[in-house]
């Protein structure tokens, strides 16, 4: 009952039975208290009042629906929605299509997403879901809420493999700069360890990431992303960076004039150069600190620093 033009509870027959319970904003005389729209605090007012009565009844559905409209960000009101649904016996799919609805126009709202997978846990049945999923990526391919909703459907259902593989390389495909999409290639390849499939400890799959990040880092070789990733896949594999000394000094060769195509090569390569030379390492940083990366001149030092070699001359 959002609208003006609609009637208001206070004088609508249907709600005549409740008596509302308005907003304690702090006694009488508080000291700051919220303007709340009338349209909400009145809204609210009989939302208190059937929540305090656990209430589960269309109209309470109804009431959930038009404070979500208006605030959809009020965590309580979609945990209500959600007793209500299941304590009727309401329609679960056509909560979805509301839902849905509520997503496209709230994108980063958190609550949208805790109550789809109720929903959805509720139903037993990932069906559609993937297909919403990926029209919401569309929208915007890095939405956090968005990301942590596929892994949980992943997760809840099994639903690892070829499609989900499929799916992260072309949003890595779409835009090789997405971290989100580096990190859901992470959660595919090694998030199974506890049911004994061992991800790049395997060492096919091990060569497998370290071919395709190495083909991402062709693409864009100031790419931070595929370079983070390169890391984490030696590492978890229990491998050391020096496996990487060949790709990060072809992307950072100080010995050449425009030998430097990335400065993440060039931290790598300092990274690695730091256990064989600190001399060389010492070199690397100090390009970082004085061409490649100069905004980080402090850190680099620092890191300098840490090898026990005094610090350059940069202007």
């Amino acid at each position: 009952m959002s609208d003006p033009d609609t009637e208001s509870y206070s004088t609508s027959p249907a709600w005549s039975d409740v008596t509302p319970l308005p907003t304690n904003p702090g006694g009488p005389n508080p000291l700051a208290a919220i303007a709340y729209a009338p349209a909400y605090e009145e809204a609210m007012s009989y939302l208190r009042a059937l929540m305090a009565a656990n209430e589960h009844s269309t109209r309470a559905l109804e009431l959930t629906e038009d404070v979500i409209e208006q605030n959809p960000a009020h965590y309580t009101v979609w945990l209500y929605r959600a007793s209500v649904l299941f304590g009727i016996d309401a329609d679960l799919r056509a909560e979805l299509e509301w839902v849905s609805d509520v997503a496209r126009a709230h994108q980063k709202n958190y609550q949208i997403w805790n109550h789809r997978m109720m929903i959805v846990e509720k139903l037993g049945s990932p069906e559609g879901e993937r297909e919403f999923v990926e029209e919401m990526f569309a929208l915007d391919g890095k939405n956090y809420h968005v990301w942590s909703y596929r892994q949980w459907l992943v997760r809840r259902f099994g639903l690892w493999g070829e499609r989900e593989r499929g799916f992260v390389e072309g949003m890595v495909e779409r835009d090789v700069r997405n971290n989100s999409a580096w990190n859901y290639r992470w959660f595919l390849v090694n998030g199974r360890e506890s049911e004994g499939v061992p991800g790049v400890k395997d060492e096919g799959v091990k060569r497998e990431e370290v071919e395709y990040a190495a083909s991402a880092v062709a693409k864009a070789p100031q790419n931070p992303s595929p370079w983070n990733y390169l890391r984490g896949v030696v590492r978890a594999s229990g491998g050391g960076l020096g496996e990487l000394k060949g790709l990060a000094s072809e992307y950072a060769d100080l010995t050449r004039p425009g030998g430097v195509r990335s400065s993440h090569a060039l931290d790598l390569l300092a990274d690695i150069l730091a256990d064989e030379d600190k001399n060389k390492a010492g070199e690397a940083l100090d390009a970082l600190a004085s061409t490649y990366d100069p905004i980080r001149k402090n850190y680099w030092e620092y890191r300098k620093g840490l090898l026990g070699l005094p610090a350059a001359s940069v202007a």
